[in-house]
Order: C-alpha cells, then structure tokens, then sequence
C-alpha cells in the first residue's frame, strides 16, 4: 500500500472528526468518560477545554513528561489540542507549546479553542510529523498520543523528533504496538490505519526505530493489556496479533 493513500486516508477521516468533534473509533462512554480510561484525571480534564478533549488518545504522555516551567515543548499530531493545552498549564507564561498536525480541519478548531480561552503560550501549525516545521534543536520536550502508529514512515519521524530536539531533551510517547508483525489483510485495511490498528509496529521494532534515530535510555514506562474490540468478527485476520497501547521514554544526549 502506497504512504501517499495511508495519508489521504487518514487525513480525509480526520477531517470529518474534527468538523463533528466526534472519536475517531464508536464508543458507549462520553469523551470524558473515554479520557479518563486511557489515563487523564479529573483534574486534566477540568484544566483543558471541553472542545479540546475528542477521544483520540490511548494514554497520557503529558502527566509522565515531568514538564517544568519556561519549557518549549512539542506536540506530534495535535489533534483537538487537549494534550497541547495541558502541557501550556505545566510549562507557565515563561513556556510555550507547539502542536503540529496535518489536518487543516484539526488545526483549525484548535487555533480556535487556544484563541477562545486565551492560550497565549501555545501555537498549532500544519504539518506533516515527518517533516517537522520546527527548527534544529529549538524544543526540551516531545509528547504524542496515538499519533506515530499512523504514519508509514516511523523512522522518519523519530529521526524529525531527534532533529527538533535539544540536546538532553525528552520524548515521551504513548502509541499503539503489537506483540508480532500483523497479517497483510490487515495492514492494507485502511479504515483499520486511522483507527490506529494497521500501521501499528511489533513493540521492540518500534523501540528500535527511537534507538535508530540517536536516543539513548529508550524504556517503556506504561503498558496495557491487549485491545479485543477491534479484532471482534475479524480474529482470524488477526492471526493471533496481539495490539496494544505503550508509552515509551528517551532522550537526546
């Protein structure tokens, strides 16, 4: 399957997420409800704006970053914002925060909500996350939340993120692997890429591609248990594949 398609693709469901403010995967539980399953608080919900929070995570790399005041960090596939907005609490008017994402629909809304409630330390440009528009060792901290497994070219984007980052700097993301290599039935199922299933990449191969890319101490912090309702009426696609949800630490000498 062609990069070009994968991003068409994803980039066509993102957009029509962003104009419902909708999750990107069907859910009995609100959008709070969802938030707090993959690990934000009370207090991290009530401390970003309701149009921020839209479902589309599958963790909470902010809460782990250890973010300090003064620090500029950077967003990878910004989404709605929530994480951008939370991390612009911890880093203080000194601090600033950039979301990048390549959605215009998704940078649109967020640039919105930042202008609404007087986000004054935090920016969104579009963009593509293996093309950073974001100058050489300009930035202390990286977060993502279920954003990397969507691109096709992994290793391009941890060799943007080593780029961007400062010397000593962080990355802390939360994303998507799985325990072997998918099946190709799955891997060419588009609507399973933007659900964050198909571009999803064996955990030590994923490790790997950070290592490959110049970080140093590359551990996972938080792990969860296998996702199911995604392979339900599928299994046998699947082949035994187990998917599910890390969040992996490094940093930059």
């Amino acid at each position: 399957m062609k990069e070009k398609e994968v991003k068409n693709f994803v980039k066509q469901r993102y957009s029509k997420i962003a104009k419902s403010g909708a999750s990107c995967c069907p859910s009995s539980e609100s959008l709070v409800e969802q938030a707090k399953l993959v690990g934000y608080s009370e207090e991290d919900i009530k401390n970003a704006p309701e149009e921020s929070n839209m479902g589309l995570g599958c963790g909470n790399p902010v809460a782990l970053a250890g973010l300090k005041e003064g620090e500029t960090v950077l967003d990878l596939g910004s989404g709605g914002g929530i994480d951008a907005f939370l991390a612009s609490k911890n880093v203080g008017p000194k601090g600033r925060v950039i979301g990048v994402d390549m959605t215009k629909k998704m940078i649109e809304r967020s640039k919105q909500t930042a202008e609404k409630y007087g986000y004054n330390n935090v920016e969104f440009r579009l963009g593509e996350i293996e093309d950073l528009p974001v100058e050489d060792n300009s930035v202390d901290v990286i977060v993502s939340n279920c954003v990397i497994n969507l691109s096709p070219d992994k290793k391009k984007v941890f060799k943007e993120a080593y780029r961007v980052l400062k010397s000593s700097g962080r990355l802390i993301i939360s994303d998507m692997v799985t325990n072997k290599k998918l099946p190709q039935s799955i891997r060419k199922n588009l609507a399973l890429w933007s659900n964050c299933i198909s571009g999803a990449l064996p955990e030590q191969e994923y490790l790997e591609a950070i290592e490959l890319a110049g970080f140093q101490n590359v551990k996972i912090t938080e792990k969860s248990p296998p996702i199911e309702k995604e392979a339900q009426g599928c299994e046998a696609e699947f082949q035994g594949v187990k998917v599910y949800h890390i969040i992996a630490k490094a940093h930059k000498p």
